[in-house]
């Protein structure tokens, strides 16, 4: 089973999407493993997003994740990486497929509700960055056989 990495976003806490959005993943048959609601620290951000380090958006964007508090999951399943990406939508609000997180609910790309895993790899990392191993719960569902082959 893949795992990836989902942070509801401080626009997404602040307008009361929180339950939409992780319904929508565990529609999806996403299963949730780590879950926790959370002030990002100055840090914390910074280490999330230090492949943008050189970019001119750096700044706000840490500034953006520190606002207000996010939740953050790390959800597990076929393809997760993936399929998550799917629900979320296109980075850019207005290319995201309607019925997409974003493009049911975003309009900008600085305001896109939520940040999915980009790949396997970065999903793990960045699993790692925002969870202990210790705060990873491995349980079984009574419908994964409904779900999972």
């Amino acid at each position: 089973m893949e795992r990836t990495l989902i942070i509801i976003k401080p626009d997404g806490v602040q307008r009361g999407l929180v339950g939409e959005i992780i319904r929508r993943f565990e529609q999806r048959g996403l299963r949730i493993v780590g879950m926790k609601f959370m002030q990002v620290s100055r840090e914390l951000a910074e280490q999330h997003y230090a492949i943008h380090r050189e970019k001119p958006f750096f700044g706000s964007l840490v500034d953006y994740i520190t606002s207000s508090p996010v939740v953050v999951m790390a959800l597990e399943g076929t393809n997760a990486v993936q399929n998550a990406r799917n629900t979320i939508g296109a980075t850019r609000p207005s290319e995201a497929t309607p019925g997409s997180i974003r493009g049911d609910f975003a309009l900008e790309i600085g305001r896109n509700l939520v940040h999915g895993s980009d790949s396997v790899e970065n999903g793990a990392a960045e699993i790692a960055l925002w969870f202990k191993p210790e705060e990873l719960i491995a349980w079984e569902r009574h419908t994964d056989r409904w779900i999972f082959e």
